[in-house]
């Protein structure tokens, strides 16, 4: 019979042995990483790296022990950047020198904010709330509209929802957020969700048989219309189905949007709050274009395209565990004509003054196929 203890006191000889040489190899990486800095080269070295994982894969003795090597070799290589990128340190070619840091945005009477919908839509309520009453608006039809009017410099600010807490991501924003390369994302705001149903003024709950709304807006109230035997359709958007509502005049058919657009199109509130979830809010981001962050940000959106490699994705959020960011958010994209490859999308807590900040994007553009920043706000 073997002895527990006996073994245990080997194994931990044997672990005190693999941190000292664990550590002999990480003061290693100093001297690779000044060599890297001085003569211009990259810290990731893939061809290095594959042979050095088939050479040490050789050295173990059955199958097991290799995918074991190859794994363990890995990580040891991946901590090793991880120093390098912190040694390097100075990143002069940082991410942060491609933005301007302003103590403030811009903001006055004077200043023009677009957004999609038509008057008395959230996007709306989303300006008033951040921008304040007075601020010039102007709506457009489509998402990429207001991309188009602040590229051309027709307006400052644009508004755009990006989630919402109940049906979760607004289709094809992050899309668009890579499409238009000179705007950024500069802030955010939460809009809380209150849909009513609306109707003519002389209509009552038991005369609409129809009702029309945005597809999110159907979908939050779902179980209202199911629970009353409404036939849901699809609308642009939900203040665009209380004008349409207002301008039919058919007391049969009804609105799901906010009691605001209700009283803007000159509708009655059959019904508050018919929505599912009591908590429901959108998620706006507010755009602009030029490189610009305000001092005080606190979160940033970033993208990248990763290789079609084991591990890639894990690898590259590595950097974000390793410099103690806290990833609030990741998503995926299909990227057009490329057949199951993805474009991804994370937001973390930080600033890009921080230098861990600094570092985690220094590593990622190094080891992605494509890095962008889209906002520190």
């Amino acid at each position: 019979m073997i002895e527990l203890s006996e073994t245990r006191k080997k194994i931990d000889e044997v672990d005190r042995q693999i941190v000292a040489l664990f550590e002999e190899r990480m003061r290693l990486g100093t001297d690779v990483a000044e060599y890297k800095r001085a003569v211009g080269k990259p810290i990731l070295d893939k061809e290095r790296e594959k042979q050095k994982i088939e050479s040490m894969q050789a050295l173990a003795t059955n199958e097991f022990n290799k995918k074991a090597v190859a794994e363990l070799f890995r990580q040891l290589m991946s901590l090793n950047r991880k120093y390098q990128y912190t040694l390097i340190g100075d990143n002069e070619d940082g991410v942060q020198n491609l933005f301007q840091r302003v103590e403030q945005l811009p903001m006055s009477d004077k200043v023009c904010i677009v957004y999609q919908g038509v008057p008395g839509a959230y996007s709306e309520q989303c300006v008033c709330q951040y921008f304040g009453e007075h601020p010039k608006r102007l709506y457009v039809e489509q998402f990429k509209d207001v991309m188009e009017m602040l590229e051309q410099g027709k307006a400052d600010y644009g508004v755009l929802p990006i989630e919402n807490s109940s049906a979760g991501t607004v289709s094809g924003i992050y899309d668009l957020l890579t499409e238009y390369e000179e705007l950024c994302i500069v802030g955010e705001e939460i809009v809380k969700v209150d849909h009513a149903l609306l109707g003519t003024k002389d209509a009552t709950m038991g005369d609409v048989k129809e009702v029309y709304s945005h597809p999110q807006g159907i979908m939050q109230s779902q179980k209202f219309l199911e629970a009353h035997h409404l036939k849901a359709h699809e609308c642009s958007n939900t203040a665009k189905s209380a004008e349409m509502i207002a301008q039919l005049g058919d007391k049969t058919k009804g609105a799901i949007a906010s009691e605001y657009a209700g009283k803007l199109y000159g509708l009655q509130v059959l019904e508050k709050k018919i929505n599912t979830e009591e908590g429901n809010c959108t998620r706006f981001i507010i755009l602009k274009k030029g490189r610009v962050y305000q001092k005080n940000a606190k979160k940033i959106t970033i993208s990248f395209i990763l290789p079609h490699e084991t591990g890639s994705l894990y690898e590259i959020l590595s950097n974000v565990i390793h410099n103690d960011l806290n990833m609030t958010r990741i998503e995926s994209r299909p990227i057009e004509n490329h057949q199951w490859e993805y474009r991804f999308f994370v937001e973390f807590i930080g600033n890009l003054q921080d230098i861990a900040v600094q570092n985690a994007c220094k590593a990622i553009s190094e080891e992605a196929l494509e890095f962008k920043v889209l906002g520190n706000y």
